[in-house]
């Protein structure tokens, strides 16, 4: 008699099935399923109201839910909320700093919070500030900082407690280009060292240099999900591009190439064949221009990014949605 052995899977940093969340008549989340990897980061894309902050209170245990299930980092999110408290950190739109102390001092608030010994907290905190390069202010009151070193002070607070997931809720919002930049690198470092992010945004951008999954979520149900390739895939308009040196190439690649949705420009000796942008479609043009003898000029692949997905997904321009993030910005 011989036994089998298999290995167990890990448990999902995060797997949430049917989360639903109201306030009266109005439905915020209606019945979603996420599912996240350890060691990775996924994105919540949506229009303003669409549920993803909701979604984030209720996974870091800040507000309650109304139906379904859920589990961070292998603990039930219902019966076990004070294991799962332990093993999350969670980083909101706005930086949670005390401008009255130091960085060092609100370091070793949270140190003291966690309850970590006095020795503990101060080489924590010591060691987190050298490693997000703020040690040479660490005696400096908070409030002198700019935006993104207090978006950096936030997010090592937040790793005083070694949590294995992160909420970061919109991080980035109203941070001058360098400074997200110099947050992307931050959030990069941290997923190579084994943490999960779970990342809310409002830029594109971010989740298409980020993200490893992405789901898009609108009035309060999931739309769609993969990762930024397959997204952008779902979506049409995407397009191979073909110039030619001369006017009988590209009658010779018009009949070779004769689907009804080609389109051809006849003064820019060009064509532009329907793409997915996927190797295999690509391959299956070149293979027909080289057994036919017919030699493109150049060649451009077109797929739709981003905006183009959240456009045809939610109804929402990305960058009306921006503006108006911006504007409440500024009304703050």
């Amino acid at each position: 008699m011989t036994a089998t052995t298999g290995e167990t899977a890990p448990p999902k940093a995060i797997a949430a099935q049917g989360l639903r969340k109201a306030y009266g008549e109005k439905v915020v989340l209606d019945g979603i399923d996420l599912s996240v990897a350890p060691g990775t980061i996924f994105a919540l894309l949506g229009p303003n109201g669409a549920g993803k902050t909701t979604t984030v209170q209720i996974l870091s245990t800040l507000i309650s839910h109304d139906g379904g299930t859920a589990e961070i980092a292998g603990h039930d999110l219902d019966r076990h909320p004070d294991a799962v408290r332990d093993s999350i950190g969670v980083t909101g739109q706005f930086a949670a700093v005390d401008g009255l102390l130091t960085a060092e001092e609100n370091m070793l608030l949270i140190a003291d919070l966690l309850h970590l010994d006095r020795a503990e907290g101060k080489r924590r905190a010591a060691e987190l500030l050298e490693r997000f390069e703020i040690a040479d202010v660490a005696r400096k009151p908070a409030s002198t900082f700019s935006g993104g070193m207090r978006r950096k002070l936030d997010l090592a607070m937040t790793l005083v407690g070694r949590p294995s997931v992160i909420f970061l809720d919109e991080p980035t919002t109203g941070l001058d280009p360098r400074s997200r930049r110099t947050m992307w690198d931050l959030i990069r470092d941290l997923v190579a060292g084994g943490t999960t992010i779970f990342l809310t945004t409002q830029y594109l951008e971010e989740a298409d240099q980020l993200a490893d999954r992405i789901a898009v979520l609108d009035d309060g149900k999931i739309v769609a999900e993969g990762t930024a390739e397959e997204l952008k895939r779902r979506i049409p308009g995407g397009h191979i591009r073909l110039r030619f040196n001369d006017i009988h190439h590209l009658n010779a690649a018009t009949d070779r190439l004769a689907l009804s949705t080609v389109t051809r420009d006849d003064d820019e000796l060009t064509l532009q064949v329907p793409s997915d942008g996927s190797i295999p479609v690509l391959r299956a043009v070149l293979d027909v221009l080289e057994g036919s003898g017919i030699q493109a000029e150049a060649l451009t692949v077109h797929t739709p990014d981003l905006d183009d997905v959240f456009l045809a997904l939610t109804g929402q321009d990305r960058r009306s949605v921006a503006v108006g993030t911006a504007v409440k910005e500024a009304q703050r």
